[in-house]
């Protein structure tokens, strides 16, 4: 791929126009307003594209929209459509009002467009009937498919259209849904709160469990709507999806309708234990779950169907406790039961997948390099091929003959593309956030490598300032990821998006440390053991040649942030470089990972990297251990805490800051008490940025 090593800068389209009137000639065009610096203003106002959804004779493709309304301080989705045999098409909205709609799904005709919407008050299935329009310009109006007395999380509709999957949250001692319900008001109105639990997770993410489990439960379908009372296909082993991020990609009809597979992870010990489990069970809940990866003590997920129904392909990871081990495909034939690992030779972790058509190819998505392409995989041979080139496809679709992706770069936010299955030149087919995009001004990037650790190659991204001029000396922010089997690749993001640095004038340094993802999984599996070696050993001679290659950045005007495991490496940093940064930021770190496999929530994450639990292995967890050296303390520092992150409690960052104040270095400590181990709501994302760029302008603008 000759993009990845410089990936290309952002162009944007300037429009210019001409009127007439009553036949006199045009008048020129009045001029354009001049482009100003892209804002976190811009950022959290900007449009978003998820879940793409191709019809099965490939001439349309549905997608969520979401906009952002800040007056509510939170975003709304909708669905749209574009008809893919107009060139240069619009997209139609299909769902409109004050309620969100999303996660859409086309019925195997193509004849129904079946979607979750809250328009009823609760979260249900909807439909839209396609059938009365030639063009599909103008879908009869919704349907009301369920009306369940608890929120649907997911669905799946069987290819024959006779029945429907959900996922529900259920309690599994009660007879029926109503009594959920029944329990869960009851709960809410208890004058006494207190909750008594016997097993973890008792909080997860950012939500204290409340006891129930989702399930995942088929409903007869009579014309449509669903009839008949719910059948509980997965058999309370755990929560189908997984919580807090699974989605109907955790289960799966086969072609015919009559099977259902699903993954899942039992629910006793799962607090420790990365071993899911792919079951299969008839779709009318006539026979029980069967196991059929039994004998792998690690993940395995994402059941999908080959097209003829003889085959189910899913990831598989081979060492069990360890969430960052290599995702790879697997075939199972369902007459024999031969298993075929069919990447197990790529060294690349596969994030999601669907079968073609034909079902002769598997299309995936899979880190590379600091990009994220979509790859071709042959069924046959495990041949992995790409069919994108730069940026990262962030979700796709598979059509009668061409994929339907989503996909984003870090000079531009996500939007719709397509591509024939062997590849090629991408067609766009949105451009949701053009206007905008005319009128800000967005930093150049590119990719650079150098011999890190070991003198092993280790990527980055350099990105300049808005206005760039080479005679300048601009600061830099040095931004570091979090995972930390993570990556900042060649992808926007909507959290630590380094254009907003950029539009404050900002040059902007990322390092791919031993540890991120795309590069192998021997080099992903380097940091765990040692967080603050590799990595720290990366960022430093990775931050000295991109100095070295850029004069115009400011070595004495350096400001380093990160989260999570960023987070971590700043306290780190604190003690391990504290002469390196005139400002640190360290938003969601750890500061003791004695105290932190105490009080965090998934226990299997520490368990691995520290090779076991702290009271058996507490050496490991002392190694790199920031608490132990805040005597060497003494760059300014900015800490920022969620009080809703249950991965890296918030006692964390409050620890960071009373040491940092004891100490009597400057320190200023935002804390959210409403968000999570991410900051998500739009005016809480706008503080977060101008907290931190008002702290960093404040030591690199003395």
């Amino acid at each position: 791929m000759s993009a990845e090593r410089n990936a290309a800068a952002c162009i944007f389209l300037c429009l210019s126009s001409v009127s007439a009137s009553l036949g006199l000639a045009a008048s020129p065009a009045a001029p354009a307003p001049p482009a100003t610096p892209f804002s976190i203003r811009d950022l959290v106002r900007m449009e978003r594209i998820s879940d793409v959804a191709v019809a099965p004779d490939g001439k349309h493709v549905i997608y969520t929209q979401r906009s952002t309304d800040m007056d509510a301080n939170k975003g709304r989705t909708s669905l749209w459509m574009l008809d893919l045999g107009k060139r240069g098409g619009t997209a139609i909205r299909l769902t409109d009002g004050p309620s969100n709609s999303g996660s859409a799904e086309w019925s195997k005709d193509g004849k129904f467009i079946y979607f979750l919407s809250n328009r009823s008050g609760s979260n249900q299935v909807w439909r839209l009937d396609s059938s009365g329009s030639t063009h599909f310009d103008t879908p009869t109006d919704s349907v009301q498919v369920t009306n369940l007395p608890l929120d649907v999380g997911s669905f799946r509709v069987s290819p024959q259209g006779d029945r429907i999957l959900v996922s529900l949250e259920v309690f599994l001692n009660c007879a029926d849904l109503a009594c959920t319900k029944q329990r869960l008001d009851t709960l809410a109105h208890e004058k006494a709160t207190g909750m008594l639990h016997s097993q973890l997770f008792i909080r997860h993410w950012d939500t204290w469990s409340n006891g129930t489990l989702s399930q995942v439960f088929a409903i007869r379908l009579d014309e449509g709507v669903a009839r008949g009372s719910p059948v509980n296909l997965t058999g309370g082993i755990g929560d189908v999806p997984a919580k807090p991020f699974g989605g109907r990609e955790d289960y799966a009809f086969s072609p015919d309708g009559s099977l259902v597979a699903f993954s899942v992870r039992a629910s006793v010990g799962e607090a420790w234990s990365t071993n899911f489990d792919i079951y299969e069970v008839a779709a009318d809940g006539a026979s029980l779950p069967r196991n059929l990866t039994a004998e792998n003590p690690a993940w395995d997920g994402q059941p999908a169907f080959s097209p003829d129904g003889t085959t189910l392909a899913y990831l598989a990871m081979d060492r069990p406790v360890m969430e960052s081990d290599r995702f790879h495909l697997v075939l199972l034939n369902l007459k024999s039961g031969v298993k075929r690992p069919l990447t197990q030779n790529w060294d690349r972790s596969i994030q999601s997948f669907a079968w073609a058509p034909d079902g002769k190819t598997l299309f995936a998505t899979a880190d590379h390099l600091g990009q994220r392409p979509l790859w071709a995989i042959d069924a046959a041979s495990g041949r992995a091929s790409a069919v994108t080139g730069a940026g990262e496809v962030e979700g796709f679709s598979v059509g009668a003959a061409k994929v339907l992706y989503a996909a984003s770069s870090l000079g531009n936010p996500a939007d719709l593309y397509s591509v024939g299955f062997s590849g090629g030149k991408p067609a766009q087919l949105t451009r949701l956030n053009q206007a905008l995009q005319a009128q800000r001004k967005f930093g150049e990037y590119e990719q650079f490598s150098f011999p890190g650790w070991n003198n092993e190659n280790v990527f980055g991204y350099v990105v300049k300032p808005v206005d760039f001029k080479p005679d300048q000396k601009y600061p830099l922010a040095f931004l570091i990821h979090g995972g930390p089997q993570g990556s900042f690749g060649n992808a926007w993001s909507w959290r630590w998006n380094p254009q907003v640095f950029a539009g404050a004038r900002y040059g902007v340094v990322m390092i791919d440390f031993h540890g991120s993802t795309g590069y192998g999984q021997a080099f992903t599996d380097s940091i765990s053991g040692d967080w603050g070696g590799k990595p720290l050993q990366d960022l430093q001679i990775g931050l000295k040649e991109a100095l070295k290659a850029n004069p115009w950045l400011d070595s004495d005007r350096m400001c380093a942030l990160g989260g999570s495991y960023g987070g971590f490496m700043i306290n780190w940093i604190a003690g391990q470089w504290p002469n390196g940064f005139k400002c640190l930021v360290s938003h969601d770190g750890i500061f003791d990972n004695r105290t932190m496999y105490y009080s965090t929530e998934e226990l299997w994450f520490p368990e691995h990297e520290f090779s076991g639990p702290e009271y058996q292995n507490p050496s490991a967890y002392a190694k790199f251990n920031p608490v132990d050296h805040v005597s060497q303390w003494k760059a300014p520092m900015l800490v920022i805490h969620g009080g809703l992150d249950y991965r890296v409690p918030d006692s964390q960052g409050i620890s960071v800051f009373t040491a940092l104040q004891r100490r009597g270095i400057p320190s200023e400590l935002l804390y959210f008490p409403n968000e999570n181990h991410w900051v998500l709501k739009p005016a809480d994302s706008i503080q977060w940025y101008d907290t931190v760029l008002e702290w960093v302008g404040r030591w690199t603008h003395p």
